[in-house]
């Protein structure tokens, strides 16, 4: 009656197992998530259960020859599993590529090589490269059956100047997170994740870490990724070999002297003991043990002295219920695989805001570049003005106040070249220090940097797309998307994991073992001395050698065999039930999230669509207003000559052309900046400006960006040939 009651109990379990499964799988198909919100498909992954994306190849970037998502191989050095993995140390030095561009103690810079020289020193990408390999190290630990670390995949924002708010910054939850300099993690060092003070950085993108009502103790809010079953633990897949040898001598006083002839009991007892152990995806562990024990004594009871004891045990258990499976026992591998390709995401991203964010110091640099030479055009005009005055004045044909008017004019006009020149300074060790890694070299930091690219104003491809193809290719691109998609894929390993952790446990294991007994008769045994007792009666012989003790477990002479059931059934099982809706909420949190984000995208990408095409009306009307007050000025002059204008008529000119020229020159700037923000909420800049992004990762650029849309100076100076590729190095 029991055999019966256990097998229609496992029974039960079984359909239960079998029909957990398709919860998840069933219900959904690929890429219904990853549609804009306006989609029918996007719309139905908010009332439906959990999808399954399908697998996508995984081909993670490298940022070492190392791969440490392997470990070191042990078959061919069996040692140096036990030895340290070297990390080649940090490089602080320049790239040689930059002295290429020294021309007469200048720096000739063109956008092309500022991006090249940023991809190769700029420190923000360099600590990027570094979160590829951490992503390794934990597929390493994860293949173990360890739960993963986590890797921080925010943006770095330790580069000074350009843009100050991040286009791009998720965490693995697919939360879009913003700010200046902090990071974001993928998870954290165990199956619940913690995240502390980010915006953004818990369920929902909602604000943690501060203490508020809907905080954990100490601000901690955590979440179900990576959570399984609570009692089983994923199995251990690294197999582990134990070994003990004990030698241990003892002399143990005795109250009798009946059973050692002595009052003491001598004992000497040496222990060869040695254990394997290893689990496996499918939730099955083996556990084997080969024990060996030799024993001298003084006792007359032992007829072997010394006694061989050697025994082995093998036993196999098999979660039949809550344990079983590989998408439970691998959910960290599988986690960890896409969290590698979350950190890859997140290196394209940090890859396309520092191009923007050097776009954007270039043109900075372009504009008080073009300032400072625009104030010395207005000090010379405003020089001469004076000069002719004081020839005026002397020959008595006009007042000292107008003198005194050309001389406050040209002191103004001194202080605006100052302080233009003090900009343009700081702007060039801006474009400095996020092209380069050190600035202690005097020369480098001394030299006067010389941008030699224009902004055009035709217009961009992203600009003569329509608004839904455009859009189509910025969700296709769009590292936010990407990682906000991998991260429900994270939790729907999670969902099938927590609905595992609802099952009963039911384990099947089964062993086997066996020993055998050997060694030579004790001196102390006599046989045949006794009438009433032989004590080597039975006996197979007086001397039994390890050999055949150790043969004898193989012979069932000894040997220990069965099989068993053991059954946990948990009652009201409310901590599985909170934690399995606690993950199904999450997940359609992150869904609401994720379309939320589509919605967000398109809106910021038409608004710079739009302030794109507001920067070029607005540059072509300073263009206009510069060349009416160039020619009002030239008029006003002419007047002043014939004596038909005053000194106050040509300065108010003057200003008239100064600040049409600060004008076209901040709506060129504007114009940039806002054209190199469109590309990266498109994501297309690294494609757009042929930037090979496996070459970026590891640091060794062999081919030079190429931007389109520029134009030369109208005064262009000779610019040296950037190095082409070699001169490198690894960060």
């Amino acid at each position: 009656m029991r055999v019966q009651n256990l097998q229609s109990m496992l029974a039960v379990g079984l359909v239960v197992l079998s029909t957990s499964a398709p919860l998840v799988s069933a219900q959904t198909q690929n890429g219904a998530a990853a549609q804009p919100p306006n989609a029918p498909a996007a719309q139905a992954t908010l009332t439906t259960g959990p999808q399954t994306l399908a697998p996508e190849p995984y081909g993670p970037l490298r940022s070492s020859e190392h791969d440490y998502s392997r470990g070191k191989q042990q078959w061919y050095n069996p040692v140096s599993q036990f030895t340290q993995i070297q990390v080649s140390p940090v490089v602080n030095t320049n790239s040689p590529r930059i002295d290429d561009l020294y021309r007469d103690g200048k720096i000739y810079l063109s956008l092309d090589a500022a991006i090249l020289l940023a991809l190769e020193n700029n420190y923000d990408i360099a600590i990027a490269r570094y979160n590829l390999d951490i992503a390794d190290t934990d597929l390493l630990r994860a293949r173990s059956g360890l739960s993963f670390l986590g890797v921080n995949n925010g943006l770095l924002t330790g580069t000074l100047g350009g843009s100050t708010s991040p286009v791009f910054s998720t965490s693995a939850a697919g939360a879009a997170t913003s700010g200046s300099s902090s990071t974001s993690t993928t998870a954290a060092a165990s199956p619940i994740v913690q995240t502390t003070g980010a915006v953004g950085g818990g369920p929902g993108g909602t604000s943690v870490g501060v203490g508020g009502g809907a905080s954990g103790p100490n601000g901690i809010n955590q979440t179900t990724l990576g959570a399984g079953p609570l009692v089983t633990l994923p199995e251990q897949l690294d197999p582990s070999i134990t070994g003990t040898i004990q030698l241990e001598r003892s002399h143990t006083p005795q109250g009798s002297n009946f059973s050692t002839n002595s009052f003491t009991l001598d004992q000497n007892q040496d222990e060869y003991n040695f254990g394997y152990n290893q689990g496996f995806l499918t939730g099955t562990s083996v556990a084997a043990t080969f024990d060996n024990m030799r024993t001298t004594s003084n006792s007359i009871f032992n007829f072997y002295s010394p006694t061989i004891n050697t025994s082995f045990n093998v036993q196999i258990t098999q979660h039949l219920l809550q344990g079983f499976g590989p998408h439970v026992n691998g959910r960290y591998i599988a986690i960890t695989k896409n969290n590698r390709r979350i950190t890859d995401s997140s290196f394209r991203a940090q890859l396309l805001y520092t191009v923007d964010q050097v776009e954007n110091i270039y043109w900075g640099l372009v504009g008080a570049y073009e300032d400072v030479q625009a104030k010395q055009g207005a000090l010379q005009q405003s020089q001469q003005l004076e000069s002719d005055d004081e020839k005026q004045l002397q020959i008595g044909t006009l007042a000292p106040l107008d003198v005194v008017n050309a001389k406050a004019n040209v002191a103004s006009d001194q202080q605006a070249l100052i302080a233009a020149q003090t900009k343009l300074q700081y702007q060039e060790l801006v474009m400095k220090q996020a092209i380069a890694r050190n600035l202690n070299d005097a020369t480098f930091a001394a030299a006067p940097v010389v941008p030699t690219d224009r902004i055009s104003l035709e217009q961009t491809a992203e600009e003569q797309q329509p608004v839904d193809q455009l859009m189509q290719e910025t969700y296709a691109n769009s590292p936010t998307i990407e990682q906000a998609k991998l991260a429900l894929k994270n939790q729907e390993i999670t969902i099938k994991s927590v609905h595992n952790a609802l099952l009963p446990q039911l384990d099947l294991y089964g062993f086997y073992g066996a020993a055998g007994l050997g060694g030579a008769q004790s001196p102390l045994i006599k046989c045949g001395q006794s009438t009433f007792f032989n004590p080597c009666a039975g006996t197979p012989g007086a001397s039994i050698p390890f050999s055949t003790a150790f043969g004898n477990m193989f012979n069932g002479s000894g040997s220990t065999k069965g099989a068993g059931v053991n059954l946990t059934l948990p009652l009201r099982n409310r901590q599985a039930q909170a934690q399995q809706a606690r993950a199904m909420l999450e997940y359609r949190q992150s869904q609401m999230l994720l379309q939320q984000t589509y919605l967000k995208m398109r809106m910021n990408v038409i608004n710079q669509i739009y302030a794109l095409q507001n920067d070029r009306a607005t540059v072509e009307s300073a263009q206009a207003s510069l060349t009416y007050a160039q020619q009002s000025l030239d008029a006003e002059k002419k007047k002043y000559h014939l004596g038909a204008s005053t000194t106050a008529n040509v300065l108010l000119q003057e200003r008239s052309l100064e600040s049409a020229q600060d004008n076209l020159i901040s709506a060129q700037t504007t114009y940039a900046v806002d054209r190199a923000a469109l590309s990266e909420l498109v994501a297309d800049t690294l494609d757009k400006y042929n930037i090979n992004i496996v070459e970026a990762a590891s640091g060794k650029m062999e081919h030079a960006p190429q931007v389109p849309g520029l134009e030369a100076p109208q005064a262009q100076p000779a610019v040296p040939p950037l190095q082409q590729p070699g001169n490198t190095m690894q960060p």
